[in-house]
């Protein structure tokens, strides 16, 4: 089995975040609580994920503080996982890959889920990506600099 490289490190910000949330299931999970999902038992039988492979990612995201644990809102003792900012601030990460699945992976008027507008019911605009000063901008517009 190949050892884990850690990208923390690196200088990039695309490499630090794949080290922080970079594997399916991280993704799924982070998914699935903007989907108004936040205890264990959701995340593992919406996922069919396995409960160690669960308990890996939910206690990893908890410890980069993504998640945090909070006690559960129907007054059990069960534990539920709640977004922290640092997790919330994906959304824009989860519907940039949402926007591409939908224009590349999937044929003419094959069926899948839609993101909408609570309060419309219609779905979302576009993701675009703006200069400073509002212009559209493709990735030809842009560098990386250091």
């Amino acid at each position: 089995m190949v050892k884990r490289v850690s990208l923390w490190n690196s200088g990039c910000p695309v490499a630090r975040s794949l080290d922080a949330i970079g594997d399916w299931w991280s993704l799924l999970i982070i998914r699935d609580a903007f989907d108004e999902k936040r205890r264990f038992g959701e995340f593992q039988n919406g996922l069919g994920i396995s409960r160690g492979v669960l308990a890996t990612r939910l206690g990893d995201l908890v410890r980069r503080g993504i998640f945090e644990t909070a006690p559960a809102s129907d007054g059990t003792a069960y534990r539920e996982y709640v977004l922290t900012a640092k997790g919330r601030g994906l959304f824009p990460v989860i519907v940039a890959l949402r926007q591409w699945g939908e224009d590349f992976l999937f044929t003419e008027g094959e069926e899948r889920s839609s993101l909408v507008d609570h309060e419309s019911g219609r779905p979302i605009a576009r993701l675009v990506i703006r200069s400073a000063d509002g212009r559209s901008l493709d990735w030809s517009d842009t560098r990386v600099t250091a």
